[in-house]
């Protein structure tokens, strides 16, 4: 598997993992919170070791002294780590950390979160969207529908629930 297929998969995987994170009525830096302790969880479930405002190879900007930090970071048996940001806002200097993570050997991943719509960043940094929506300055996840209880039709994409099946099953 190569490098950016590896990535691929992975940012792949997290995804489908933060699919099962809900919130309602949380304040920003609430909502991010949860988004980070539920990245930090899903690489755990790997069986990753988990680094939480990790060192980058990124430099603070001046007047600063030392090295930006990454909201996780993991070490894999047998792969390459990974460098993982979560951002509501659209931020070049997490575009540019990401990118020297890369440079650096790291899978890079960028957890972006909210409305949208969020544009790719630059090859090799992975992008993973989690949707939520704002209310009267609160943040919301948005889940995907589930077909409406009353359409008898099935078309590809449909959710459709067991107990929602015409017929014992």
């Amino acid at each position: 598997m190569s490098f950016s297929d590896e990535g691929t998969s992975t940012a792949r995987s997290l995804a489908g993992w933060l699919e099962r994170v809900t919130f309602a009525d949380l304040p920003e830096t609430e909502a991010t919170a949860r988004i980070v302790d539920a990245v930090a969880e899903w690489a755990a479930a790997q069986g990753w070791r988990v680094y939480r405002r990790a060192p980058s190879v990124f430099p603070l900007p001046a007047p600063l002294r030392g090295h930006s930090v990454l909201d996780v970071a993991c070490a894999r048996p047998g792969g390459p780590p990974l460098a993982i940001e979560v951002d509501r806002l659209d931020r070049q200097r997490t575009v540019d950390k990401l990118l020297a993570e890369a440079a650096a050997g790291r899978l890079a991943i960028w957890v972006r979160w909210g409305a949208g719509p969020f544009p790719p960043p630059p090859l090799p940094v992975h992008l993973v969207v989690r949707e939520a929506s704002r209310r009267s300055g609160r943040w919301h996840t948005v889940a995907a529908r589930p077909a409406p209880r009353h359409s008898g039709a099935v078309g590809p994409g449909d959710t459709v629930h067991a107990e929602e099946l015409p017929w014992e099953p």
